[in-house]
């Protein structure tokens, strides 16, 4: 495997396809003939349109205007996701994208928040973390150094559509068709073109996947394998429809818990994006179309239907000359909004270990490697959201409340519960605040803290943590309404 590349074809459009073009055009495509592939007659699987901050680093590699991005893909901003009845019915919490307090050397915040409660200095968490207060009160500004952090809400039709522009401008062919058939090559197994549905063949060098569920190379012609995850996460079926606006959009995404399930909630500036993710063991699809019809605002945009699918991943990613992007390479529900995030690490990895002169074997081992470490940790912390839970009122929450979980999850739970402490590890993608935030507030409360908070008097504390609760209040209290700040920045 040592011929060079000089020929990418990327099966497949939508969100994955036009993302792996854009990153590819912009950065390598004086030295590659990119080639993507797409039928305007297979529609694509959108049931997510948030994000997360990475994609921040991602746009910034591209070079996007911000204020052009917003503008074309009548994006809202977010600052976290507030989870709604996943504890207990009518209780809800916010994780959100922002850091609470002031960290020392040797422990987190929390600690000396831990020691504060216990000392009668009680206040909730979320008033030492700005992002927290901004989503209550909904506000939001972009603010000089970093100083919001947050993602996008986003209508990923118009996504792809202003991506696609950005790659064509960047050297990248689109090419209408429906691929009908994989060819390999006799000698070494690898992709070596497609066949179109119009009779012509499209050869390549390399090949990345982005046809969605099917799959079409990474599984259909390369037999790679699934690693099913639906014993930890048992939702199967998701249903998604858009609604007119009734209100300024909220910067935050809505998740509400239900008896199988849970539901989403997106605000655009022209609409607003609603799902139902649920488990068909305990759900049928009429009685959850039902359900999803009647508890949203505003006047349906779209007919709906289920889409099936199954939680888990290929094997492995990159398969001899093929990466496998977004639905191709597996599905985590898209519950912390981690889909988009998903495909743009593969992309940067993979971009880290381009086989410029040819497939190496050993490139192709480190990036599965890494990938699949980061894809599983990442399971586990959705996976939280579930097994973390005072629910026990219908038998898909007792089962998910009992359910045996990864052995990498319950040990983190377990240093959390005893101690307070939560270390991120190697390129896991959620860091100590996400888990604390949602630990807590999924019912967690640590037994314990780091003796290094217990330091202070209790007048030092009282002073420390007032002049945080002032600095963050005095903060919040300067930004615009998220509608006023999306009235003055979109263009």
């Amino acid at each position: 495997m040592n011929n060079k590349i000089k020929k990418v074809v990327i099966a497949g459009g939508g969100t994955a396809g036009w993302m792996a073009a854009a990153l590819l055009s912009k950065t390598m495509g004086r030295t590659l003939d990119i080639v993507l592939i797409e039928s305007d007659d297979i529609p694509t699987v959108g049931v997510g349109e948030a994000t997360i901050p990475p994609l921040l680093t991602f746009h910034n590699i591209l070079g996007l205007d911000e204020r052009e991005f917003i503008s074309e893909v009548s994006g809202t901003f977010k600052v976290g996701i507030s989870f709604e009845g996943w504890r207990q019915k009518g209780h809800k919490y916010l994780h959100s994208f922002g850091y609470a307090g002031k960290d020392c050397w040797a422990c987190s915040f929390v600690h000396f928040w831990l020691s504060g409660k216990k000392r009668g200095i009680d206040y909730p968490y979320g008033d030492y973390c700005a992002e927290i207060l901004a989503a209550q009160e909904g506000k939001f500004a972009v603010l000089p150094k970093g100083g919001m952090n947050y993602a996008y809400h986003m209508d990923a039709g118009k996504y792809a559509k202003y991506l696609r522009r950005f790659s064509e401008g960047f050297g990248v062919t689109r090419q209408e068709g429906k691929i009908v058939k994989v060819n390999l090559k006799s000698d070494s197994g690898d992709i070596g073109s497609l066949t179109l549905a119009s009779g012509e063949v499209v050869d390549g060098d390399f090949f990345i996947d982005c046809t969605g569920f099917r799959a079409l190379l990474i599984e259909g012609a390369l037999n790679t394998g699934f690693e099913d995850w639906s014993h930890w996460l048992p939702c199967d079926r998701a249903m998604a429809v858009q609604t007119e606006s009734q209100g300024d959009p909220v910067p935050y995404t809505r998740s509400i818990a239900h008896d199988y399930g849970w539901q989403w909630r997106i605000p655009l500036q022209t609409r607003v994006g609603n799902g139902l993710v649920y488990s068909s063991k305990y759900l049928d699809d009429d009685s959850a179309k039902k359900l999803l019809l009647g508890n949203v605002s505003g006047k349906t945009l779209n007919d709906i239907k289920p889409i099936k699918f199954r939680t888990g991943t290929r094997r492995k990613h990159w398969n001899k000359n093929c990466l496998a992007l977004g639905l191709a390479s597996g599905f985590l529900e898209p519950l912390e909004s981690t889909s988009i995030h998903m495909v743009q690490r593969s992309l940067i990895r993979f971009m880290q270990l381009f086989p410029s002169q040819g497939v190496q074997q050993s490139d192709v081992e480190e990036f599965n490697r890494q990938n699949s470490y980061e894809v599983a940790r990442t399971r586990d912390f959705i996976i939280l959201h579930y097994k973390v839970t005072e629910r026990d009122d219908t038998d898909f929450w007792r089962y998910c409340k009992n359910m045996n979980i990864p052995e990498t999850l319950q040990q983190k739970i377990d240093l959390f519960s005893d101690t307070g402490k939560v270390f991120k590890i190697n390129n896991e993608l959620f860091g100590e605040e996400s888990w604390m935030q949602v630990m807590m507030g999924q019912g967690i409360m640590p037994k314990s803290h780091h003796s290094i908070a217990d330091v202070m008097t209790d007048q030092e504390l009282n002073d420390f943590l007032f002049s945080l609760r002032k600095t963050t209040r005095n903060n919040v209290d300067k930004l615009p309404t998220h509608q006023e700040f999306l009235n003055f920045y979109s263009k």
